[in-house]
């Protein structure tokens, strides 16, 4: 009875081809125009102490209460695999002594998360964020900067066309208190047809019942006060001033007075990218302000701004747009006889010190070469054998259009370079090097093969 065959952990796949070429183009992208901002990279540890999660998340948070990979090591250690990785960059702040110096910090990041949730499309229990984190900066104006960063790296995938930003105000605390003492005397009066969830959060946090997505709870939120009159002068002048700028960066943008984000360190500004392209999953970009997070980790008072972007989502974006990233096509160098594969290495070695994707079969006669050449679509083979290398030369063969020439050994590169190896070459000359090949073809498929050697 055969073995059956491994699969992935249910909420975890993996990445080959084209979904891998997406995904790194995300992280590509991301990565350069976070540069461009002025944003440096950070990696921190996928598992940290469970209190830089518990403490920062709040215990009335879904991620904490439901979804974290939590365990004790063989030290008696509490450890969580990170469910996100903001708290993490604010905690590498603190340990490595970075809070008094060279603020605002800016610092870009991509990396896996882990979330025990149910898996569905674009949702994955091992998943894959970018984001970037502003540290130390108190202004409205990093708010909105960090806004079009992400804006920006949307443009630059192609896919900011069918998204839309979305921004609400938290306040800052006063107006938290007295926003959430009106929660409180609404949902009150309401409490019997609230989630089991609601109920319990209406005791803790209710703000955290704006963002429960149980169909009776939403549609309670339909008369539930919003933020707006309740801020204090202060908050409302810091809101304004993040719409300033943002139409200064020319970021456009709808106001949605139910954000609040998921987790409980934000205030002032929250905001999410959404999209109606991806069913059920539609924030493929969200953040906000989190001006205490930096202190929770032992810190010194330390206002910052984010935002973070799940990987699959945006890659399926790119899926959904036709523009998935073509795979760099390889010149197959293709060596006939034994003599000749000696110098197809150097040839092969040669090519890549180039730039250039080269690849040489392991094996077979010029025929079965030439196959796999046209399997991993290359776009041109180089044949090397006795004669080419008598007289110093490669055939040079376009595998789009047939077209083919001798080029000097020494020449290939800049051949290459030149025809774009795009059939450029004669094609008087392309024809005569048509019939040499197949005659080479013939007599290799004629000849008896070599004796076998005796042990």
């Amino acid at each position: 009875m055969s073995t059956p065959a491994l699969q992935p952990a249910r909420g975890t796949h993996d990445l080959i081809g084209d979904e891998f070429r997406r995904h790194q183009q995300v992280i590509d992208a991301a990565r350069h125009i976070a540069s461009l901002y002025g944003f440096e990279e950070w990696a921190t540890p996928v598992f940290e102490d469970t209190r830089v999660f518990s403490r920062s998340l709040g215990d009335t948070s879904d991620v904490v209460t439901k979804e974290m990979y939590t365990f004790t090591d063989r030290g008696g250690e509490s450890v969580t695999l990170r469910p996100e990785n903001t708290a993490g960059v604010c905690r590498a702040l603190v340990s490595n002594g970075l809070t008094q110096s060279n603020l605002p910090r800016k610092v870009f990041y991509a990396g896996p998360m882990f979330r025990y949730e149910r898996p569905q499309k674009g949702r994955y229990r091992q998943f894959h964020q970018i984001g970037i984190e502003v540290l130390g900066a108190a202004e409205p104006l990093a708010d909105a900067e960090v806004i079009a960063c992400g804006w920006h790296i949307q443009q630059e995938l192609g896919i900011s066309e069918g998204t839309v930003l979305e921004v609400n105000t938290l306040g800052d605390r006063p107006s938290r208190e007295a926003y959430r003492a009106a929660l409180v005397e609404y949902f009150t009066a309401h409490k019997d047809r609230l989630s089991e969830d609601s109920r319990m959060r209406l005791e803790k946090n209710p703000l955290r019942i704006l963002d429960s997505k149980d169909r009776n709870d939403q549609a309670l939120m339909a008369g539930a006060p919003t933020i707006h009159q309740y801020l204090t002068p202060e908050a409302a002048a810091f809101y304004d001033g993040l719409r300033r700028h943002l139409d200064a960066f020319k970021v456009p943008y709808r106001e949605n007075p139910r954000i609040v984000r998921g987790l409980d360190y934000y205030n002032h500004t929250a905001f999410e990218f959404v999209t109606d392209r991806l069913g059920a999953q539609g924030t493929v970009m969200g953040g906000g302000r989190y001006d205490g997070l930096v202190e929770q980790m032992g810190g010194p008072n330390t206002p910052s701004v984010g935002w973070a972007a799940g990987v699959e989502r945006l890659s399926l974006l790119l899926e959904a747009a036709g523009l998935t990233p073509a795979a760099p096509r390889a010149v197959a160098v293709i060596p006939v006889g034994e003599a000749a594969e000696a110098a197809a290495i150097s040839l092969l070695q040669l090519l890549r010190g180039a730039g250039l994707v080269a690849e040489m079969a392991y094996r077979g006669n010029l025929k079965r070469r030439m196959e796999r050449a046209n399997r991993i679509k290359a776009a041109a083979a180089l044949i090397l054998g006795d004669d080419e290398l008598a007289k110093g030369v490669v055939v040079v063969r376009n595998l789009d259009d047939g077209t083919q020439a001798e080029v000097p050994l020494d020449g290939v590169i800049a051949a290459l370079a030149e025809t774009e190896v795009d059939g450029a070459m004669e094609a008087t000359l392309a024809a005569q090097m048509e019939g040499e090949l197949e005659a080479m073809m013939e007599a290799e498929d004629e000849a008896p093969p070599p004796p076998r050697k005796r042990r």
